[in-house]
């Protein structure tokens, strides 16, 4: 019986599972709604029934031998999550300790940017790096900090919010509650907020055939391809604050490389290469021409499963090499 064990993926409307090999191949995944139940308890029992029935309609029989999570404000040092704004179940969810009471295996919990992280460095291109940033560019910016090979967790568990980060002095209003975070200017939510500001002093843009609420990344994209100046603007603009934040990293902990997560890293050369221009200009000279800006090598589909998946192999890892 092969051993395997499983990624879980909770978002805000959906949570993905999947069973990862070690090589972080996805070989089943599925998924069941994140929200519409009692509680957290009620959650559990759904998710780790579903869980097991995926790994018996699996043709090659498997063995579970750990749970890594995911998850909006997962904290790893002790398993919980803690103050979710979109999930519903109470301040601090002990989850971890509930999904090991219903598979019976080790389990460890994260929040989905450590988990892609570590997703990066077991199964993508930082399989032979011990130091660096990887950044999901959604909805927010997520961001986990690898240094000599491990997860900067902090001494709360909270460490790594790139995404919160002040940018700009009474910025733009941050869903954290503060003004100006780095995600408010650079995520898919911040380069449509840019986009909108310019069109206001730009009648031409082909952007305005498009319904106001309608716009989003993917068209911005497309006008950009096709030489709109609102639409490269605004990744120009975007691609200067993310520059920026990266430089003021690298005086914190030179990595070797960015990698970079998600929609809007897709874009390629309209925002890794501005991003990489702008990070070198605003460099001290000890740290120029070291850093690499690159695109994650993870699937975008599988990576939080995967990730996650990461999460419980290099804890299992760990404790194998403990006992030997």
């Amino acid at each position: 019986m092969k051993k395997i064990v499983i990624g879980i993926d909770i978002g805000g409307t959906n949570t993905a599972f999947g069973l990862v090999e070690k090589h972080g191949e996805v070989v089943a995944k599925s998924s069941i709604p994140t929200q519409g139940y009692s509680g957290a308890e009620e959650f559990t029992r759904v998710l780790c029934k579903a869980i097991k029935q995926l790994i018996l309609r699996c043709t090659e029989k498997y063995k579970l031998v750990g749970a890594g999570v995911g998850a909006p404000n997962g904290n790893f040092l002790t398993g919980t999550i803690d103050f979710a704004p979109n999930l519903k179940w109470g301040n601090i969810v002990p989850l971890a300790k509930m999904i090991k009471n219903e598979l019976r295996v080790p389990v460890k919990l994260t929040n989905d940017a450590n988990a892609g992280a570590l997703g990066e460095l077991l199964f993508g291109g930082a399989e032979n790096k011990k130091d660096f940033i990887f950044i999901t560019l959604g909805t927010g910016l997520g961001s986990g900090i690898v240094s000599g090979g491990k997860i900067i967790y902090g001494h709360d568990g909270f460490a790594g919010e790139m995404g919160h980060v002040i940018v700009k002095k009474n910025g733009r209003k941050c869903g954290c509650g503060r003004k100006g975070c780095l995600e408010t200017y650079v995520s898919a939510t911040g380069i449509i907020r840019t986009a909108k500001q310019l069109l206001k002093h730009d009648k031409n843009s082909s952007l305005h055939q498009i319904k106001h609420n309608e716009i989003n990344g993917l068209e911005i994209y497309k006008a950009a391809k096709n030489n709109d100046k609102v639409a490269i603007e605004s990744f120009d603009f975007t691609a200067k604050i993310l520059g920026k934040a990266i430089a003021n990293a690298a005086a914190y902990l030179s990595p070797e490389a960015v990698f970079l997560f998600g929609g809007l890293a897709n874009a390629h050369e309209l925002l890794l290469k501005p991003v990489k221009k702008y990070m070198e200009e605003n460099l001290m000279p000890i740290y120029k021409n070291k850093i690499e800006i690159v695109q994650s090598e993870l699937k975008e589909g599988e990576a939080a499963i995967a990730g996650a998946g990461a999460l419980i192999y290099k804890y299992l890892a760990t404790q194998s090499s403990t006992k030997n």
